[in-house]
């Protein structure tokens, strides 16, 4: 059974599963709901970020941290950003030290683009300064409940990557965003 509460400060009830247990169906409903309503406020915290000083570095140094050495167009795909804006920012990463260019040795004409030490360091900055965020937000939550979504959401993630591969097949990148597990972490 489904009931609607509204929390404060919403503008309308949503959806919530009675306590005890939910069909697949209900569940799907509402976490349709949960996901579409987190998927836009995701959204608005990348665009504030984004809009924020250094918001191309948390986005670039993750993909380099996390990915490892890539072509700047590759880095551009991987974050869903312009070729141009990336070739501007790795530009003032490199100035800064935080990028390093290199030689790509499967194709001499090309260049890969790494993390150095310090744009290794300035990205745990921004894990740190993230992390410490949820957890402010978090602090006020039962530790079970804690422990409880961090199990579920792993298991929800690792199960729509397998689904995703038995629809997609498994070659190509067709799950590679969600395999990689910090891509959220710009």
């Amino acid at each position: 059974m489904i009931k609607s509460t509204a929390e404060s400060g919403a503008r309308t009830a949503r959806p919530v599963a009675a306590e005890g247990t939910a069909s697949a169906e209900e569940t799907a409903s509402v976490l349709g709901a949960e996901l579409v309503r987190m998927t836009r406020l995701i959204t608005a915290w990348k665009h504030r970020a984004r809009t924020e000083a250094g918001a191309a570095d948390r986005v670039l140094l993750a993909r380099l941290v996390n990915d490892g050495s890539r072509r700047a167009t590759d880095l551009a795909a991987d974050a869903f950003l312009d070729l141009s804006t990336v070739s501007r920012q790795v530009r003032s990463l490199v100035e800064r030290g935080l990028v390093e260019r290199h030689t790509d040795p499967e194709d001499r004409r090309g260049s890969l683009l790494s993390a150095t030490e310090a744009g290794r360091t300035r990205f745990e900055e921004y894990r740190s300064q993230r992390d410490a965020e949820l957890a402010t937000f978090l602090q006020a939550w039962p530790g079970e409940d804690r422990y409880q979504l961090m199990r579920l959401l792993a298991r929800l993630t690792d199960d729509l990557v397998r689904h995703q591969h038995m629809q997609l097949g498994t070659g190509g990148d067709s799950g590679r965003a969600a395999q990689q597990g910090e891509s959220t972490n710009e």
